[in-house]
């Protein structure tokens, strides 16, 4: 993960500070996270409390649309959290949207990670 976290394009990196904010991104991705809205009376509300958000879980993604603020979080990624099938296809997920961000095919980013452990 730090290695992939290391080589990521110009045009991305700035948005991932950490290899934890690269992991949960890509499990928000694949849809491995809990979803709250929450609709408000007004397109300027929603944005206020997006804005109130955002900084309350560095992880989280927080988005507009209208007048609804959605926040997505990513789920707890272990084998006691989801079970070792659920975490396999997490694991596998996070791995090829990794992978796509970088510009290798997954099983290269594989290989690296087994090299570097």
């Amino acid at each position: 993960m730090h290695d992939a976290w290391q080589n990521l394009p110009e045009r991305v990196a700035s948005e991932f500070p950490t290899p934890e904010h690269l992991r949960k991104h890509a499990l928000i991705a694949a849809g491995f996270c809990d979803k709250q809205s929450v609709v408000f009376d007004s397109q300027e509300d929603a944005q206020r409390a997006a804005a109130f958000m955002r900084p309350v879980d560095p992880y989280a993604v927080v988005s507009v649309s209208g007048t609804v603020v959605t926040r997505y979080t990513a789920q707890s990624q272990s084998i006691r959290a989801m079970g070792k099938k659920i975490f396999q296809e997490s694991k596998d997920a996070v791995l090829e949207i990794i992978a796509g961000m970088v510009g290798v095919e997954r099983a290269a980013l594989v290989r690296e990670a087994g090299r570097a452990a």
